[in-house]
Order: structure tokens, then sequence, then C-alpha cells
């Protein structure tokens, strides 16, 4: 079989739309439609289905696209694989996946510590939530992924290798005239009366564990499509919210985040694949220990823009994240898109 037609049938269900897949191949319509035809003529059987915003495997759709993309990322692989032996190098991208508040956290940072010792490395960085970008690490898309045991935790597979980073401790974000903004680590007793912003259940799954244990409720009332969402919330003064402590570092300049006593935290991980790891994998790993392990709990003076006629609220307390001493593995159990979670 060819495996051209194989790429544009997982495409076409990637993306649910022949234009957009055709779009994507530089293919024309047209022909990413005979493909489809073709191979289902081969199979003898519908592979594709059409609904009202576009197309989606059938059920024997669906079992070949695993096996499809399975067969595609070893294809790859073999190519790449015999590139390197022909070049004498690696040069195979590091394909780096991470939740979105860690690729806007502590991943970066460990990127520019990787391309210092091997500057020519290509890279690529897919933000997603842990169990996609668990599948993805599974499917072969992804060499590394950066990922955390926040609601509902992390899946045991033994085809992946897991690597324990750290607790990444959860902190209160508040506008800037709040009145606790600038204060030491509060209880969540004394944000009894608050409205409440969230973006994913991961996140409001923690507040209301952290809330019930306390003896009391957190009231969720808004909901936002993302983390920037949250924040702008946050920063018009509508709500408050609970945000990774790997964040206070990257914050708008509008808020300002203040510890909890006894926070609720979540275990940061890397996850590789057992077979095939990329050569740079464990580096890369290396450095977000050395990242995560370097943040301390600090203190900056910080007197966000306040509103005309009122004066700046004094100090922000920033919380960093606490790392685990020798970074053992723990048996904790459990394209670039625009995720809603922050885990």
């Amino acid at each position: 079989m060819d495996l051209t037609v194989w790429r544009a049938f997982v495409t076409v269900c990637r993306v649910g739309s022949l234009s957009a897949a055709a779009a994507e191949l530089n293919h024309t319509q047209s022909a990413v439609s005979r493909q489809i035809a073709g191979l289902e003529r081969q199979l003898g059987v519908p592979l594709v289905e059409r609904h009202a915003r576009g197309v989606r495997p059938t059920p024997a759709g669906e079992v070949f696209r695993r096996h499809a993309l399975a067969t595609l990322n070893e294809a790859d692989r073999a190519v790449r694989a015999v590139r390197d032996v022909r070049d004498g190098v690696c040069d195979r991208p590091l394909a780096i996946g991470a939740t979105p508040s860690l690729a806007a956290g502590i991943v970066p940072e460990a990127i520019r510590g990787l391309l210092r010792q091997v500057a020519s490395t290509r890279w690529s960085l897919l933000p997603g939530l842990s169990a996609q970008l668990h599948g993805r690490v599974i499917a072969g898309d992804l060499d590394i992924a950066v990922v955390t045991d926040a609601p509902p935790g992390l899946a045991v597979d033994p085809r992946v290798d897991r690597r324990f980073l750290g607790l990444d401790k959860m902190v209160i974000v508040l506008p800037a005239g709040h009145p606790q903004a600038g204060s030491g680590p509060v209880r969540i007793e004394a944000l009894a009366d608050e409205t409440w912003a969230e973006d994913n259940e991961g996140s409001a799954a923690l507040l209301r564990q952290h809330a019930a244990r306390a003896g009391i409720s957190a009231r969720i009332d808004l909901t936002a499509a993302d983390l920037p969402g949250k924040l702008a919330l946050v920063a018009t003064g509508h709500a408050i919210a609970l945000i990774p402590g790997v964040l206070t570092s990257a914050l708008r300049a509008d808020v300002t985040a203040v510890g909890l006593t006894d926070p609720p935290t979540r275990g940061i991980y890397t996850i590789t694949p057992r077979r095939d790891a990329h050569p740079f994998a464990a580096s890369l790993h290396d450095q977000l220990a050395a990242v995560f392990a370097s943040a301390r709990p600090a203190q900056a003076t910080h007197h966000p823009h306040a509103p005309a006629g009122q004066p700046p609220h004094g100090t922000k307390s920033r919380t960093a994240p606490v790392a685990a001493p020798g970074l053992p593995d723990q048996p904790r159990s459990a394209g670039i898109t625009s995720p809603r979670s922050i885990n």
C-alpha cells in the first residue's frame, strides 16, 4: 500500500476536513478525495463519513487510522535512523510537548539550557493536556513530554518512562488592588466569600478539594476559555483564581500572586517512549530538573499601575515550586493548539 495515501487518510481524520487536509498536504481537495476513495475500494469498507462540520472516521476507519498512524510513525523513524547513520550526526528534530502552564513556565528556560550544549539542535514545542501529550508520546509524535498528575491524574503505561521532577505548589492570583495583595501566605478560609474563575476541571478539582479540607466551598461562578482569559477576569476585578506556582514569574503586571497555607500541589514529570528514545531527551530532562530545582520562594516589590486616584498596592508575593531532591522515578498514579487546561 502507498504510505502517501495512508498519510492523507490520517491527516483527514486528524483535521476533520478534506479541504483542511488538502491545504496541509499541499494537494487539491479532489486529489485527497480520490486517495480516500481508492483506499476504501482497496479495503472494501467505508473509512470516513460526512457530518455537518466535515468528516470523521467510521468504526472501521478508526481501527485503520490507529494502525496507519503507528506504521507511518515507524516509517518516519526508520528514515531518520538511516539518515543519522549516513550523516554521522543526530539530525533528528527534538519534538517536545508540555502542558500550557509548563510551556509558559520552566520549559523555555530548559530548552535554552539544552541549546547551550547542542546549539544546532532543531526542536518544536507542542502545548497540550497531560493525557493528550501521553497519547502523542505513544504515537511517536513527541520525543519527550512534560506533564502533571493534576486531576484526573497520569495513567500507568509500560510503553513510557516517567521521571519525577518535583512538586509544584499552587498559588492564588488576585487583582492588584485586592486587600490580600502583597500579604504573606493566606488561609483559604479568608477567601471564603470570593468569586473564583476557572478554565479547566483539573484546576477546579484541586481548588474544591483544598476548600473542602478547610470546611468551606469555593464559589466558582466564572468560567474562562483558557488561562489568559482567567487572568483577564482576575485583572479586571471580577474574580480570583488558583494557578500553578511555576507561572508566577510570567504573570501579567496587573495581577499579583500570594501563597496559600498548606497549598494543594501537583507532581511534575517527564515522559519519554521506551523505544527509539531521542539522543537529547535525557539532556533536556536534566535541564528541566535544574531549572525546576533552582526556583526558590521569593518576594519582589511590585507596584502595578493603580486606578486613577488610588495608590498602588505594595508587595507581590511570588511562591515558587518546590523540587524533590534527587529527582527519583516516582510511581505516582493516577500541532500548535490552544489547550484550555493549565494542568
